[in-house]
């Protein structure tokens, strides 16, 4: 059989691919389909363990970029993500979560997938490859200085997120890339490049797995240490929680009763006078305020509890 010519169709693509850590075939996994289930099971789990270690070795980056990011929001700007695929859906999904679990906004944390909410549940043929409709859908959020936005790809080289990072940056915001193959594109194009190489996949190619798992982990750690840094948490209790559901409800009791060590009755009567917010609540009760007053030092704190408290004379300085 005669090899493909890399003048052929996508023969520079396939080149590429080569060089890609994420892309490489492993020999070793060539006849997986012939073992038992447990030990496919052993071999993906013990894959799954080495991505901690991955994203271990870009925490000073991971770092660096969370403090950046945590600058634009303070003043107002957004945390923008831009992926296509497995990547832009991790980024719309770690968006979603944040008004629930620190009551943003819903504008505040935003993730943008190539092709619009509906790539979420079904691939749209060929809307990573625009660089074009990145730009239009920043454009369309009104992005600009105050902004960060992250482009999440795990080969580091697909268009609709080095688009995203390129537009923002010459528009002024913060730019990060995060990927998860050494020296990418993506990195290269950002302020801040993150780089978590966790190695070929278990399945030739499938960034979903490993490259998926690191990418939410990063994520997580994006949006959730962005939020401490706001003051959206009080210790590790999660006191700007929205409780738009039952089961939150009980939590925000729960996370009023751990802060304060108050009766159940002091929290009810406390959230009724502060309009359910669990931070306001807080204050209410620990530093002897009443629903106004706690509203008006956590506004001058700029929603920080732990300031508040201490304006409050609460706390020690």
């Amino acid at each position: 059989m005669t090899s493909t010519p890399a003048s052929a169709p996508y023969g520079d693509l396939r080149a590429q691919l080569d060089t890609l850590t994420t892309e490489a075939f492993r020999p070793d996994l060539a006849e997986i389909d012939r073992l038992p289930t447990a030990e496919i099971a052993r071999l993906m789990n013990g894959e799954d363990a080495t991505v901690p270690t991955a994203v271990a070795a870009q925490l000073p980056r991971i770092a660096a970029a969370i403090d950046a990011i945590a600058e634009r929001a303070a003043r107002g700007g957004r945390l923008v993500y831009a992926g296509a695929g497995t990547a832009g859906r991790l980024g719309v999904l770690d968006a979603s979560e944040c008004p629930p679990t620190f009551n943003t906004d819903p504008g505040e944390v935003v993730g943008l997938i190539a092709g619009g909410p509906g790539a979420m549940v079904t691939s749209v043929e060929g809307a990573e490859d625009s660089k074009e409709l990145a730009a239009a859908d920043l454009d369309a959020l009104g992005a600009g200085p105050d902004d960060a936005v992250v482009g999440v790809s795990a080969s580091g080289r697909t268009p609709y997120a080095i688009g995203a990072v390129e537009h923002a940056r010459s528009l002024g915001a913060l730019t990060v890339g995060l990927s998860c193959n050494a020296d990418s594109a993506l990195a290269a194009a950002a302020d801040h490049g993150i780089e978590v190489v966790v190695g070929p996949e278990l399945i030739t190619g499938s960034t979903r797995l490993k490259a998926g798992t690191a990418q939410k982990l990063v994520l997580n750690m994006i949006s959730t240490i962005t939020m401490i840094r706001l003051g959206k948490t009080y210790g590790n209790l999660m006191v700007d929680v929205r409780a738009s559901n039952e089961k939150l409800r009980a939590r925000s009791r729960r996370i009023v009763a751990l802060a304060t060590g108050a009766s159940d009755a002091e929290i009810e009567a406390a959230l009724t006078a502060t309009d359910g917010e669990v931070k306001n609540a807080i204050l209410t009760l620990v530093g002897g305020v009443d629903g106004p007053t706690a509203a008006a030092l956590l506004a001058r704190s700029h929603g920080h509890l732990r300031a508040a408290l201490q304006a409050a004379g609460s706390l020690p300085g």
